[in-house]
């Protein structure tokens, strides 16, 4: 082939391509309306520990793209310090897709006691919110603020559920901005106290020993790591065991009365959808209950 055939070829094969006709006698081909859903928060959405893997992977349809950017040890916060809302940010402009959705649920790790992470919850915390709201809209998506995930810690029977204070900061700061609520933090509440403390402990990581084990039929929890002897580690463990260790890192996998395994994360993912489907009643064509 001379050279000039070669050009040539190459011309033909970089010009524009006429769109494809439909076949004889079709219909004209429809172009696709995909959404997309991207989730931001700490360990109790994020991959190993939280919902978001099982909202993820049973409860959208082939029409969204989920994305879930939560991250163990977060705060509303440090999440934005370290630069893990740019990246959010960064989804949000991906063009191709007629909505995007923001799913945003802190809580946990805002509480007091937690060095690099607490905010104060009557200024920060809100304050945080907020700018979240403001950014995501900015973006031209939508954000749909959640309260945290209860805790399943128990005394008599009763539900310690320690993160009320935080829950109603979120409601305040959706009916503030007039943002969709999605209240985890009472549906979820509520199915653990129905529940009760031996049942609800299936949804932690793995069993429980069985001096925990022993504590949850009286009703009352004690630490989830009391009578756990730690078996051996192969090479392998420990270099998992190291990165889990990691500063604000992924928690890892044990006994506790916050982070889920896989029964956990089916069962308030489903608790999320159902409750999102009644938030933002337009992704109801493309959620699945």
């Amino acid at each position: 082939m001379t050279l000039a055939a070669i050009l040539s070829s190459v011309a033909l094969l970089a010009a524009p391509q006429a769109a494809p006709a439909p076949p004889p006698g079709g219909t004209p081909i429809t172009p696709i309306q995909a959404s997309k859903i991207i989730l931001v928060g700490d360990s109790t959405t994020a991959v190993i520990g939280g919902w978001g893997p099982s909202f993820c992977a049973d409860h959208v349809t082939s029409f969204v793209a989920c994305v879930n950017l939560a991250r163990g040890g977060r705060s509303s916060g440090s999440y934005f310090a370290e630069g893990s809302w740019d990246l959010a940010l960064a989804e949000m402009s991906t063009p191709g897709f007629v909505q995007t959705y923001v799913l945003i649920q802190f809580g946990h790790n805002d509480q007091p006691g937690k060095p690099g992470r607490s905010t104060d919850l009557a200024t920060q915390f809100p304050v945080n919110l907020k700018r979240y709201v403001e950014e995501t809209r900015a973006r031209g998506a939508i954000p749909v603020l959640l309260t945290p995930l209860t805790r399943r810690q128990f005394v008599d029977g009763r539900l310690q559920n320690d993160l009320v204070p935080w829950a109603d900061a979120v409601r305040k700061v959706a009916e503030e901005t007039g943002a969709p609520l999605v209240d985890l933090n009472t549906s979820s509440a509520a199915a653990v106290q129905a529940l009760g403390p031996m049942m609800s402990a299936r949804f932690a990581q793995v069993p429980p020993s069985p001096e925990v084990a022993a504590a949850l039929l009286t009703g009352t929890t004690i630490p989830g790591s009391t009578g756990v002897t730690p078996a051996p580690a192969t090479p392998a463990v420990q270099a998992q065991n190291n990165a889990a260790i990691e500063p604000l890192g992924q928690a890892r996998v044990s006994f506790d009365y916050t982070h889920l395994g896989q029964e956990g994360a089916d069962f308030f993912a489903a608790l999320v959808t159902r409750d999102l489907i009644l938030a933002v009643p337009a992704l109801r064509r493309v959620l699945v209950p």
